[in-house]
């Protein structure tokens, strides 16, 4: 499938992009191309691989004239170009628009008029029932995602959603290592509050299942076990040695859930089961309104969302075991200093 291809990854210089390119470097591809505005990080890339089959182009999703440069001969893209902390998002939520809605915009356009073969957009859990102005802005992001796929025979476009990738950087899990290390008390929200816990790993084997199974306009949501914040902070605590650690609970913070969700109930009700995966296939009806008002599903009166209150549970030691495949956390428990996963 891959064989002499040319693969895009919009934002390719984050953490996603570092982990595809350590999975794909070896591959038959003929070529990957990395896009972003960062020069700094794609100077670091270039010296940290040093691969002749990498390129790098600078631009900005928000600028269609710089994404159609980097597109031409491109068979496939990843795109993970988005704005992504909370905080950001909610007190510039038009930035958030900019790259997350109109930036998806430009990237899907550009892929169709250049004949791209497969796109994968990436999205979160934060865009179901979303509560923040990032989380509104990738749910938008999937409605154009959804919507552009419609009017694409050939360009097959799909996305993915997938909760906290653990040690990723801005992520939670370093700051509390940090703060254990400072000696200070790790700062915790709600020692209730759910979060999916995925590995960088993982989130790399969800775009590749859509890729290779995803039809166009379909979500692919991967499984995944889940734990609360007070279980991490004793996960991490442990494993540095300092059980006794003071933790302080600070409470809730703006624009935060207790629990995330991967599907809405009337996703769920539509899902496919694929195992390990769910796929939800778009809402394929047309654009004759009345459909939508005459035409009812009861079953998503009796059906509930997938999210990390009732997915699987980890408990304290099934925690530290998932945390030991992170190299960040292989280094730190051997008393190293180590960046958060790129």
């Amino acid at each position: 499938m891959f064989k002499n291809k040319t693969l895009l990854i919009t934002g390719g210089t984050g953490s996603f992009g570092n982990a595809v390119l350590r999975r794909f470097l070896d591959s038959d591809l003929r070529e990957i191309r990395i896009f972003s505005r960062d020069e700094k990080k794609q100077d670091d890339m270039r010296k940290r691989y040093h691969d002749a089959k990498l390129m790098f182009y600078m631009g900005d999703v928000r600028d269609y004239q710089s994404v159609l440069n980097a597109m031409r001969s491109v068979d496939f893209v990843f795109h993970a170009a988005a704005l992504k902390q909370v905080p950001s998002c909610e007190f510039h939520p038009l930035e958030a628009v900019k790259t997350n809605v109109l930036g998806t915009e430009n990237v899907l356009e550009a892929a169709i008029n250049c004949g791209v073969k497969r796109v994968v957009c990436l999205s979160t859990d934060k865009a179901v029932y979303p509560i923040n102005a990032m989380g509104i802005s990738k749910a938008m992001m999937e409605k154009v995602m959804v919507a552009k796929s419609r009017g694409s025979s050939e360009t097959v476009i799909c996305g993915t959603r997938y909760g906290n990738v653990m040690a990723s950087r801005g992520s939670v899990i370093p700051l509390f290592i940090e703060q254990i290390r400072a000696g200070k008390p790790i700062t915790i929200t709600d020692p209730n509050m759910t979060r999916f816990m995925m590995t960088l790993d993982s989130a790399v084997d969800l775009v590749l299942y859509a890729f290779k199974h995803g039809n166009s306009g379909d979500i692919v949501v991967q499984k995944a076990p889940a734990a609360t914040v007070a279980t991490l902070a004793k996960a991490l605590t442990w494993m540095l040695g300092v059980p006794n650690h003071e933790i302080c609970v600070i409470g809730t913070r703006h624009g935060e859930k207790l629990y995330e969700a991967l599907l809405s109930r009337e996703e769920r009700v539509a899902a496919e089961d694929m195992g390990g995966y769910y796929r939800v296939p778009p809402d394929l009806r047309d654009l004759n309104y009345g459909k939508f008002v005459e035409e009812g599903e009861p079953k998503i009166s009796v059906s509930e969302d997938y999210n990390s209150h009732n997915t699987e549970r980890l408990e304290v030691e099934e925690l530290k075991q998932l945390l030991l495949r992170l190299r960040f956390m292989q280094a730190i428990v051997r008393g190293e200093n180590a960046h958060p996963e790129e």
